[in-house]
Order: C-alpha cells, then structure tokens, then sequence
C-alpha cells in the first residue's frame, strides 16, 4: 500500500487519487487518461504525466497525441499554475468506511500520516499481521529479504509475500504444512482492490416464450467436442426472444440449461438442449464485464472451510504455457482460477482446481491483483511456477479438465521469438491439414436425365455476398423435383458446380440463376459436397427442427475442405495501455496433433469489441500474414503480444447454429 495516496500500485507507476467531481479534460494525460501528475510540457504544445511520459520515450521518439519527432530532453515541467490547479483538484480519502473526509489532492499524504483513522488502523493491522501474538512455544517470523532468491526445494513455514506496491510490506504465511486454514489470509476491511481489473460473474436468466416453440434468437458456438470447449454464444438476432429479454449478449457462456449441466457436452446435444420447446427457459450463464473499476466487495467468507494450498509447477521452458485461464469477480476481490486447459500442464499436475483463490505466484502478494499481473509473473518466471491459492472447501464449479482456455491477456506463455514464416498472398488461405474432428467431407457427381420443364425441387443457401461468404448449400429438397425422386442430393449438401459451371465463387442470385438456365436442358450434372458425420449416432445433421428455420450447424462447417473457405483480414488497432480483448484456444497440442485458433472470448469495452468484426468462434488463419498453422498456442500468444499497436488478422468465420 502506498503510504502517499494510500492506494495499491506498482512502484514505478503514478500515485491514484479518488477525485470527487469529474476533472476538465484540459487536466487529463492522454497515456494514463488520469489527471496529470508532476506535468511536463513537450514543445509540440502537448501536456504528460512526468513517469508516463518518461516511459513512452524509452521506447518511442515521437510525441503520442501528434506523433511529431521527440525527446524526452526536450520536454520541461508545467507552469506554476497548471502545477497549482492540479494539486488543488479534489479528492476523497481512499479509507471512506473509517474517514469520510475530502481534500486537496496535495494534502493528502499529510492527512493519511497524521489525522487519517483507517489508514492508522490499517498499519496497526499490518503491523499485527507481521508480528502475531505467539500462543505457547513458538518461533517468532522468519524475516525475509524481498530480493533475496529461495530454494523453492527448501523446507520453510511460511512463503513471504511480497505486495506489489511495497517492497517493505512482507506478509509470512505461518503455517507448518500447505493445506492448513492461515489466518494470514483473512481479508480486512483494509485491503482496497486494484483498479481497472477483467471481471466475470455467473448468473441465472429466466426467458419466457408466448409460443413454447418460439426459437430463442441466438446462435452458438463450442461443446466439448471443439477446442472451444464452453457452450459460447456468437450473436443474438434482432426482434428475438434473447433480444427482446435483453440480458443474454454475444461472448456469453452457456453453463446450465433447465438446471442440466452443458459445459461439458458436445456441440450437437447444446443444440438439442436449447431447442427443447417450452413456455419457460432457464439458463445459467457466464458473462465478461470488461475492465472494472468499480470497487469490488470482499469476501464475506469466514476462514472456516478453507484452505491454503502451495502448489509448484514446473516448465520445461520459459514458453510453455500453463494452461490457466485467471479472471476477477465483481463480489470478491483478488484472482480467481476459472479454467484449466485440458491436456496443460496445470491440469496434468492436478493440485490446482477451478474457483480457488490465488494468492501469490513465486512470492509476489496477488490477494488484490489482477489476471494481466499474474500472467506477467508466471512468464518472467524460468521454470518454477509456485502458487499459493485458497480453497473454499466443497465449493467447485464442475468437473476439472473436461474443458479449457487459455487466455492472450491471463495465460502463462512467454515472450519468446517466433520464427519467421512465409506471408499469405492469397486471399484464400489453404492449410496443410484441415480440422474434421467427427466430420468427413465426401465429394460426388450427380447425373440426371430430365425433361426440360421439371424443376430441379430444391432450395439453396449461402452465397459469398452472405456476410459469412458461405458457399452454396442446399437447404431443402421439394418431393416434386427430379432430385427428390433420385434421392443423391441431400439437404446440407455443398453445390461445387452445375454442367461445369463453378458454384463456389458466386454470390447467391448469381448460383440461383446458374442452377435454373441449367435445368432447362434434359440432363444436369451436379458436383456436390456431402458432410457426414463419422460417428453414426450424432444427430448433427438430423436434429428435430421443430418449427425452426433450417440452416448447418456451426460444427458442420469445420469439416468444409480449406479451398471453400473464404477469408479475411480484419486489422484491429490499440493504444499502448490496452490489450487487444479477446482470447484464444486451439493449435498445436502433442496429445491431438494441429488444431485451429478460435476466438473464445471477446472482452467489452476493448479494441476488438469495438471494431465489432471479430467473433466468438472465428478461427484465426494467420497473423500479420504470418500463418498459425503449425503454431502451439505458447507460440501464438507471445506473437500477438509483441504487436504494440497494430494487428492484421486472418479471420474465417462461419455462423453459428441457431437455436
């Protein structure tokens, strides 16, 4: 805790203040988009916080706002005045329960020091912490050097926690052996949340239908049987039922439906479960909120029934991810453990459980951190990841390791370099091996003797004009056409080409006009494209529709071949402070060979949810031109990172089946 603000931070970054009224603009740093402190004037007329700018120039030459050629020796301190205003902006003391006082942001240090009762509570609480009054025989502390390496083989009582914004500030575990309950993690009133932290939350929507047969309005992606793992939904349909209840949003996870468990089953029984008919509809889902800065509540928790277990993962390189996906609860503070990739190397241990409480990652105190520090941590760590995490005894979400993700912005991947590749010059990007998991794509020729005026009896979907530029696929077969009586052609069936004419390329009104000037003559030979499954008993392509408007299920989709996917490239662009807010799962994996990237999650309030063209379950072809395939996700994850500013996606993205 910085005694200066009284706020948590790091120590390099700028002090935080809770300013009481909405501060003029004139005043903002256009880096941090905080009030400016210790202001520095660049000669192109622009104004900077003294340490964000001096970080900006360590790494840049150019001024932010104008990109005009800088120095950092150019710059020089703000007017008196402007230094003055500053300092007599506003602010409210950052212990509000114990001290309702407001001041001028340059008293209060002295106020925290000398006249704050919740800042002097929260020392002698400390103080407490650090020096327990000793029951019986027992050993004072161990004192321990924050920059001092430990044998992580050593035997110890108790793991020092270094807090982030103090190096003095050094919490001793206590405890003899990992599992026991530690008073030492008991939340106080005292601790204060970070800011600006990627928060998530579980909740229980009731959805009621007029028709019980009415479809909900949404489309979705994943099951079990993707490396998307979740049920996710990809997009709600305008004058729906979801639109019209309007809590359910694109990103959303599809945990329970009707109180059936559906995060752990295949693409094609989600489906099956949502399109059961009734009046009534209850769904538990799993929504991102974005980063917050509201302040989170504490736990309410008692230290009773619960734990603290010390958990060391090893890496066989600086690179290898852990298979963690970390987020924020808006009821609790600190980090919580949401997913374990299955097949990682956290699941493979087996220590490490979903929902327990990280509390420190190789020392450093997490109990008010974040996913994005965390994830910094486990990559600047060699080889020894060693975790303190909390455990509410009998309290887990549902079974480890039936799915997992791993996040851009919280997983354990590493910085370390990709090897160049070549760029992608075509527009249609073909890969070595294509993703058919369960699918298998079967070519066949269909040749048909007719009589001129009898209609081919059949309705088609799809056309590259569709905003998914989907091929042409067949969405009906009529009993009064010449197909219905052969019997070949098949709903869902692909149309490659008609009497040699190419069916692939052409938008929809241009296949309908090709398929009618062709039926006209007394023989039709069709080339199609057949997706079956390969498990007999998947219902995949055989699902009652039950009055729904028939179209592919998204899985059927991957099993197309990769010269009928149609790609494109979507360049998302972020200011230095951002992340780019999605997250991906997929490739290369030992256990399951080449796998696609898929976009899991897109978090709101980021870059790639503003430029609103990226989808959960989009597959991610290539990056910069670089392409993924081949790529493990430790290679991927650094390789999007190192992007500061700009990034070119290659994208294909296929809808999502409707339910």
């Amino acid at each position: 805790l910085c005694c200066e603000c009284g706020q948590f931070h790091l120590l390099p970054d700028n002090h935080l203040y809770n300013f009481q009224d909405e501060v003029d603009d004139e005043l903002i740093c256009h880096i941090c988009l905080q009030p400016l402190l210790q202001p520095m004037d660049t000669p192109c007329g622009h104004t900077y916080c003294f340490k964000c700018l001096e970080n900006f120039m360590q790494e840049y030459n150019f001024c932010p706002m104008d990109r005009k050629k800088l120095s950092f020796q150019q710059c020089h301190k703000s007017s008196l005045l402007v230094r003055n205003l500053l300092d007599k902006l506003v602010v409210v003391c950052p212990f509000k329960a114990e001290c309702p006082q407001t001041m001028q942001r340059c008293e209060l240090e002295a106020h925290l020091q000398n006249r704050c009762p919740g800042f002097k509570k929260y020392k002698s609480e400390l103080q407490r912490k650090k020096n327990p009054v000793s029951k019986g025989k027992e050993e004072p502390p161990t004192k321990a050097e924050p920059n001092t390496p430990r044998d992580p083989e050593a035997p110890s009582r108790g793991s020092p926690l270094v807090a982030e914004s103090s190096a003095a500030a050094v919490v001793s575990l206590g405890t003899a052996e990992p599992g026991l309950v530690n008073p030492a993690f008991e939340e106080t009133e005292e601790d204060l949340p970070q800011r600006a932290s990627l928060v998530a939350e579980t909740s229980t929507i009731e959805i009621h239908r007029e028709d019980p047969e009415e479809e909900l309005g949404m489309r979705i992606v994943g099951g079990k049987d993707t490396p998307l793992g979740n049920i996710v939904v990809q997009e709600v349909l305008r004058d729906s039922v979801i639109a019209a209840d309007g809590r359910i949003a694109p990103g959303d996870h599809i945990l329970e439906v009707n109180g059936v468990n559906i995060s752990s089953v295949t693409h094609c029984q989600a489906v099956s479960f949502l399109r059961h008919p009734g009046p009534v509809l209850h769904l538990m889902v799993l929504q991102e909120k974005g980063f917050s800065n509201k302040t989170a509540q504490q736990d309410s928790n008692s230290a009773t029934n619960r734990e603290v277990i010390h958990v060391t993962l090893i890496k066989r390189d600086r690179s290898e991810p852990l298979g963690i996906k970390l987020i924020r609860k808006t009821d609790e503070a600190g980090i919580f453990i949401l997913d374990l990739l299955e097949g990682g190397l956290a699941a493979k241990n087996g220590k490490l459980s979903r929902n327990d409480r990280v509390l420190s990652i190789n020392g450093q105190d997490l109990r008010q951190g974040t996913p994005e520090t965390a994830a910094q941590i486990i990559q600047t760590s060699e080889s020894r990841v060693n975790f303190v995490v909390l455990r509410q005894l009998g309290v887990q979400l549902s079974d480890p390791g039936e799915d997992g993700s791993t996040s851009n912005s919280s997983s354990s991947s590493g910085g370390s370099p990709v090897h160049h590749r070549r760029r992608v010059d075509q527009s249609h990007y073909r890969r070595k091996s294509t993703y058919q998991k369960g699918y298998i794509s079967h070519e066949k020729t269909v040749a048909i003797k007719k009589e001129p005026k009898e209609s081919l009896g059949i309705t088609i979907g799809g056309g590259r004009d569709n905003k998914n530029k989907l091929p042409i696929y067949v969405t009906s077969v009529q009993p009064i056409g010449c197909l219905f009586r052969d019997g070949r052609i098949k709903r869902g069936d692909v149309l490659l080409s008609i009497n040699g004419i190419d069916l692939t390329h052409l938008n929809y009104y241009e296949a309908v006009s090709a398929l009618k000037s062709n039926a006209a003559s007394h023989s039709v030979i069709l080339k199609a494209l057949e997706i079956l499954s390969a498990d007999s008993t998947d219902p995949s392509l055989d699902i009652k529709e039950r009055g729904f408007s028939w179209s592919p299920l998204w899985i059927t989709w991957l099993g197309l071949p990769s010269y009928l996917h149609c790609c494109q490239d979507i360049v998302l662009t972020k200011g230095n402070l951002e992340s780019w807010g999605f997250s991906i799962v997929g490739g290369f994996e030992e256990s399951k060979g080449n796998q696609p990237f898929f976009i899991k999650t897109i978090v709101p309030g980021t870059p790639a949810c503003r430029d609103a063209r990226l989808k959960c379950g989009d597959e991610i072809v290539a990056v910069n031109g670089v392409p993924a395939v081949g790529m493990s996700n430790a290679e991927l994850i650094p390789m999007l990172k190192e992007q500061r500013n700009k990034v070119t996606l290659t994208v294909v993205s296929w809808p999502g089946s409707l339910v």
